[in-house]
C-alpha cells in the first residue's frame, strides 16, 4: 500500500511510490529557509535529515517578483509567501535564484555522492513567466530590449496556452539542485553550474528522475530552487517558464561512488553531463563522463564505450545562457538486456 501525498494547486503524479510509514519532512517557503543567489559551505543548515528521508521543499521562482508584475500578474494571484521573501530576504547575489535550504544529510562526507530521487511536483501558483532582457540570452544583439510574458496553466490538463493555437505541455522540474562547493571557493553565484552541480537547467530532471551530486562538505548542504514549469533544450532566451514549485525529494547518501561531476537517470535513460564555458569542451566532458560510466558500471572497455557512444548516445545542449554551458549525453537503458541462460 502506498502513501499518497495530498497536492495543492496541481495534481502531479508521484512517480516514486513512498511507503505508508515514510515520513515526509516539510521545508516551507519562509525567509529563514531561503538564501538568494549563491551557494556557500558556510551557510547554516535549516533542516537535518537522515539518509533515505523524504523532504517536501517549497521554492520561489527565480528573479523575484518585478518581472512577474511587469508581465501582468495581479497582486491577488501572487502568494503572500513570495511577497514575504521578496521584502525580507535582502542579502542577495551574485546570482538571481532564491534557493531553499540548505539541508544537512547525516552521514554525507566529502567524496560521497548524494542521490536525489525526484518524486513529484506541485505548483504554488497557476502561472509562470518567460521572456528575455538586454545583453543576455543566445541572441543578445538581436534582442537588445526586455520583454516578459505571463502564461497561465491549465493544471488539470497539464498544459499552458502560449497564445491561441499554441499549447504547451507542462513538465515541471527544478533548474537548480546543488550542494555546498568546496569551502575554499567561499560564496559562489547560483548562476553557472559547476562541481557543486547547481543551476543545471536540465529539462530531463522531472518527476521520476534521479540526480547524483558529488559531495564536498560534511552533510552535503543541499539547496534547491529555480522552478520551471517547462523548458526547451538550450533555454535560448535566458528563461524557461519560470514558476514556484513544491517538490518532493527522497535523498540518499551513497558511499564509494567517487563522482567528479553530476550524473542523472530517468526511467528510460542514463545521463552524463558536461559543464564548461566552451560548448565544445562541455560536449567533450559529457562524452568522457559517459565513457567513464560505461566502463565502471557496465563493464565495457574504453574503446568499446567510445564506439557505443557514437552509435547510441545522444548529445543535447542543456543550456547556453548561464555562462558555463551544459551538454547532457543520453544513453537508452533499453540497450542493456540480461544475458540468456
Amino acid at each position: 500500500m502506498n502513501r499518497v501525498i495530498p497536492l495543492a494547486v496541481s495534481s502531479v503524479i508521484l512517480t516514486f511510490a513512498l511507503p505508508l510509514s515514510s515520513q515526509v519532512r516539510e521545508l516551507k517557503l519562509i525567509p529563514a529557509n531561503v538564501h538568494w543567489g549563491y551557494y556557500d559551505a558556510r551557510l547554516k543548515p535549516v533542516l537535518t535529515i537522515q539518509s533515505g528521508e523524504t523532504v517536501r521543499v517549497e521554492t520561489m521562482l527565480a528573479g523575484g517578483l518585478e518581472r512577474v508584475r511587469l508581465a501582468g500578474a495581479s497582486e491577488s494571484e501572487i502568494p503572500a509567501s513570495l511577497k514575504e521573501i521578496e521584502t525580507s530576504v535582502t542579502e542577495r547575489g551574485p546570482g538571481a535564484h532564491p534557493l531553499t535550504g540548505p539541508i544537512f544529510i547525516e552521514g554525507a562526507e566529502p567524496g560521497d555522492v548524494l542521490e536525489v530521487r525526484v518524486v513529484g511536483f506541485e505548483y504554488l501558483h497557476n502561472f509562470g513567466v518567460t521572456g528575455f532582457q538586454p545583453e543576455r540570452g543566445t541572441l543578445p544583439d538581436e534582442f537588445p530590449y526586455a520583454r516578459y510574458k505571463l502564461i497561465r496553466f491549465n493544471v488539470p490538463a497539464g498544459t499552458a496556452e502560449f497564445r491561441p493555437g499554441v499549447t504547451l505541455r507542462l513538465a515541471p522540474f527544478y533548474g537548480s539542485m546543488g550542494v555546498a562547493p568546496p569551502p575554499l571557493m567561499r560564496r559562489i553565484s547560483s548562476g553557472p553550474p559547476g562541481v557543486h552541480t547547481g543551476n543545471l537547467d536540465n529539462r530531463e530532471l522531472v518527476a521520476g528522475s534521479i540526480v547524483y551530486l558529488p559531495v564536498h562538505v560534511p552533510g552535503a548542504l543541499l539547496s534547491v530552487g529555480d522552478g520551471h514549469a517547462l523548458q526547451g533544450d538550450g533555454e535560448v532566451s535566458l528563461t524557461a517558464l519560470e514558476t514556484s514549485l513544491r517538490g518532493t525529494l527522497q535523498i540518499f547518501v551513497r558511499k564509494g561512488r567517487n563522482l567528479l561531476w553530476p550524473r542523472a537517470e530517468t526511467p528510460t535513460h542514463f545521463i552524463a553531463m558536461g559543464l564548461h564555458p566552451d560548448l565544445d569542451e562541455a560536449a567533450r566532458l559529457a562524452t568522457r563522463e559517459m565513457i567513464a560510466f560505461l566502463t565502471a558500471e557496465k563493464g565495457l572497455s574504453r574503446d568499446e564505450a567510445y564506439m557505443l557512444c557514437s552509435l547510441a548516445v545522444h548529445l543535447h545542449v542543456t543550456q547556453l545562457v548561464d555562462g558555463t554551458k551544459g551538454v547532457h549525453a543520453m544513453l537508452p537503458k533499453a540497450l542493456f538486456t540480461e544475458p540468456r541462460p
